[in-house]
């Protein structure tokens, strides 16, 4: 879609009863394009999930554009690959968390047979774009992880709550991007697979790493408590290690809202071939 076109704020006509069960099965397809492998097209799908009840004339439009770039780029294949990333060490601290974490561990399934063969690398990027919503001021959640080199899980989808600023907004993204990493350990765990150390997550919001990874420093929004201490907990279990990166070079900022061509593309060519 255009990236001045906001959905929310779309007041052209409602659509007739035929065309929003055509413009719902449309958002279908394009749904399962997303699931297969369409990153390019996932926050502009994602935007127009929200009015599957009562779309508007200007929606169906937006969907003849999303198909308008599919027609125009019809070869695409999502690049697996099964080196590790060379993460700089230093971009990583560690500190001693057993003053404020002392029973903190990263549990093991007891039933989870013995893992065998090569281990794998768990890399995520996570971002979140504050107040995205014009209508409501919501945010919206953009998480991509990584096998490896190999993207698994991409996710895009508007915060339930909203908050006040960006450091809210950025550490809500992180306690759902904590849950998943959580989830897949334990996925990989009971498939018998080998997990190399913690999972790597990016973040382009410097103050959200330092609150994250620093045990010393202390929350002043009682509001954001929850995800903070979710988050610095499995830190501190080591179930994750949190670095800063560029947001030129955060990848779930595709995730977060539209993107122009130029840097969607220099984004897209990382996964897509």
């Amino acid at each position: 879609m255009p990236t001045s076109y906001v959905p929310e704020l779309d007041i052209t006509p409602l659509l007739q009863d035929d065309d929003i069960h055509w413009f719902q099965s449309q958002i279908s397809i394009l749904r399962w394009m997303v699931e297969v492998g369409r990153l390019d097209i996932y926050i502009n799908v994602a935007l127009l999930l929200s009015y599957l009840t009562s779309p508007r004339v200007g929606h169906l439009e937006a969907v003849f554009s999303i198909y308008g770039y599919l027609k125009s780029r019809t070869k695409s294949t999502m690049v697996f690959d099964d080196d590790y990333v060379n993460w700089n060490p230093s971009d990583f601290p560690t500190y001693d968390w057993t003053d404020f974490y002392p029973d903190a561990i990263d549990e093991v399934p007891p039933n989870a047979p013995e893992p065998r063969g090569r281990p794998v690398q768990i890399n995520a990027f996570v971002d979140a774009s504050h107040a995205r919503s014009k209508l409501t001021r919501h945010s919206q959640t953009g998480i991509l992880i990584y096998l490896n080199k190999s993207p698994i899980i991409w996710y895009s989808k508007t915060q339930k709550t909203i908050e006040t600023s960006t450091f809210g907004s950025e550490f809500v993204a992180l306690q759902i991007a904590t849950e998943m990493i959580k989830a897949m350990k334990y996925k990989l765990r009971m498939m018998g697979i080998p997990i190399e150390g913690a999972a790597n997550v990016l973040v382009d919001n410097d103050t959200v790493m330092k609150n994250s990874t620093i045990p010393s420093s202390t929350l002043h929004r009682k509001h954001n408590s929850i995800c903070y201490h979710y988050v610095r907990e499995a830190v501190a279990c080591q179930i994750l290690r949190i670095a800063y990166i560029f947001l030129d070079e955060n990848l779930a900022d595709m995730f977060t809202k539209p993107l122009g061509a130029t840097k969607l593309y220099s984004f897209c060519q990382k996964n897509l071939y």
